[in-house]
């Protein structure tokens, strides 16, 4: 069970760092938690569309490259590089902040809220590289157990960052309205990343 326990952290870590980031995603369910508005159902969809997306990565992806070592190096040194540039991305949010800003009114039918949702989330192309291609091809690093570990990881962090912000609105958006708030947050999604880069890194220069 401990030996579980890495992969999971890992890909807690990793879906944490790529979900949290303002956008019209997570400014639409802040914004549906404010109005409190379909947001169980709103936040289902999210997570839910992670989890599908992580899943054919880590089945797919991940298990293609997992059966060669000259693809598990590229992904490896391919993830640091990625990691190490999402990483510098966050740093320079953490310079410059914004605050995430959400509308007070809006359309309150579900069938509307959810088309919007399925839109942010399918339309925006970050989220196939985030999902499929970088947590998908860096679960080709474990095996078996451990990767499904890694999986449900990275998973739990899109369900718990979602009904955290769309349950927690209330609380939250105040807080995130602050650019301070966010240079925090980026300050420390952007040390996360780099650990992350810098494991991979080590990693593929141990073999």
């Amino acid at each position: 069970m401990t030996s579980l326990f890495a992969p999971a952290l890992a890909g807690v870590l990793l879906g944490g760092s790529l979900i949290i980031a303002i956008g019209a995603q997570n400014a639409f369910i802040l914004r549906q938690g404010l109005l409190r508005q379909h947001v169980f159902v709103l936040c289902l969809i999210c997570a839910l569309s992670d989890a599908a997306l992580i899943g054919l990565g880590v089945a797919g992806l991940g298990a293609i490259i997992s059966g060669s070592e000259l693809l598990i190096a590229v992904v490896t040194l391919g993830g640091a590089v990625f990691l190490a540039a999402y990483a510098l991305l966050a740093l320079k949010r953490a310079i410059a902040p914004a605050g995430l800003e959400a509308a007070k009114s809006g359309a309150g039918s579900l069938r509307a809220a959810v088309m919007t949702c399925l839109a942010f989330t399918f339309l925006n192309p970050h989220v196939y590289l985030d999902t499929v291609l970088l947590v998908g091809g860096l679960s080709g690093r474990y095996e078996g157990q451990a990767r499904l570990a890694f999986a449900i990881g990275a998973m739990s962090a899109s369900f718990i960052w979602f009904f955290g912000l769309g349950y927690g609105a209330r609380v939250l958006e105040p807080l995130f309205a602050k650019p301070s708030a966010w240079r925090v947050l980026d300050g420390l999604i952007a040390f996360v990343m780099a650990s992350l880069s810098a494991s991979l890194l080590y990693r593929f220069f141990t073999g």
